[in-house]
């Protein structure tokens, strides 16, 4: 396909610098939109996005937009961080698209790729699901629903709509890797709670090159699980990692310690998962560059 115009929220993030510089690498335009000052070194365009009411993005003429940005998840999961998070999802993207129909018709992206996550799942257990899935229950089951509801309202306008369902993204220099490789490295790395919460992930270069082919395959649309093809236990992934750092993994965090500690995001982050089968990327011919947890650690490593 030839060269499209790119607009991406959250484009100074980990995921959006990723997915601009292979953009850029594929000979896409990229318009990064960003509420900081943080330049985008691949960017075509830089677009600020007012803080005040930041769903009202500057137009520009748009083949696609990716919708990457929202609040973290980390942290405290108090009435004030759960409203945060309801309202950088659900709120934001509601206001984006009804704003992208304020925009002239032939600016408008005719494909709009929104996050979401595997969350989407609540904790399904050892049973594997995929895009046809029910959603499941709990905050984050809530959460996810409500922004794919809010983005695929961008129908009405024609766009046609993917939803990202997004499991842990494995990379150097963002996300819960950094943290994890210096955890084991100092020999302090172990299960949570009994370790057999199942943990979707995904390295980031194919996380990237699947929201790409999601752009780029007109017949695609809808939710697709950003998880690579082998799911592991939290037990499993922690061995793993700490085999391939060379150091042992004794300790063990137990679930009442998190509980505690953590609050809601504990139950339904760190001591619950999803074992998230990629079935639309798998059926679109997408071929993994890492399907597996080894191969991944030894790449990152």
């Amino acid at each position: 396909m030839k060269g499209m115009r790119i607009g991406i929220t959250g484009a100074t993030g980990f995921i959006g610098s990723h997915l601009a510089s292979l953009a850029h690498e594929q000979g896409h335009a990229v318009v990064a939109y960003s509420r900081g000052r943080r330049a985008v070194p691949v960017a075509d365009e830089h677009l600020q996005q007012p803080k005040k009411s930041p769903q009202e993005l500057p137009e520009t003429p748009l083949d696609a937009l990716v919708h990457l940005s929202g609040e973290s998840l980390m942290g405290l999961w108090t009435p004030e961080k759960r409203d945060l998070i309801w309202k950088s999802r659900v709120d934001f993207t509601e206001a984006m698209v009804a704003h992208l129909g304020t925009w002239k018709p032939e600016n408008r992206p005719k494909v709009l790729v929104c996050a979401s996550g595997a969350g989407f799942y609540g904790n399904s257990g050892a049973s594997a699901v995929d895009e046809s899935s029910p959603r499941g229950e709990g905050f984050l089951a809530d959460v996810c629903a409500g922004w794919e509801k809010a983005a695929h309202r961008a129908e009405a306008l024609g766009m046609r709509v993917i939803t990202l369902r997004t499991g842990m993204v494995l990379g150097r220099d963002g996300g819960a890797f950094p943290l994890l490789r210096r955890v084991f490295a100092c020999g302090l790395g172990g299960r949570l709670g009994s370790g057999q919460q199942w943990m979707s992930w995904i390295h980031i270069e194919d996380a990237v090159k699947m929201i790409l082919k999601a752009i780029t395959t007109e017949t695609l649309r809808g939710p697709v699980n950003l998880c690579a093809p082998e799911a592991v236990t939290n037990a499993e992934f922690t061995q793993k990692l700490a085999a391939a750092l060379h150091r042992p993994a004794f300790f063990h965090a137990p679930a009442f310690a998190l509980k505690l500690l953590l609050r809601g995001m504990a139950d339904e982050m760190l001591l619950s998962g999803q074992r998230a089968h990629p079935r639309v990327a798998t059926e679109s011919g997408y071929r993994f560059t890492y399907p597996d947890l080894s191969s991944t650690f030894k790449a990152l490593i």
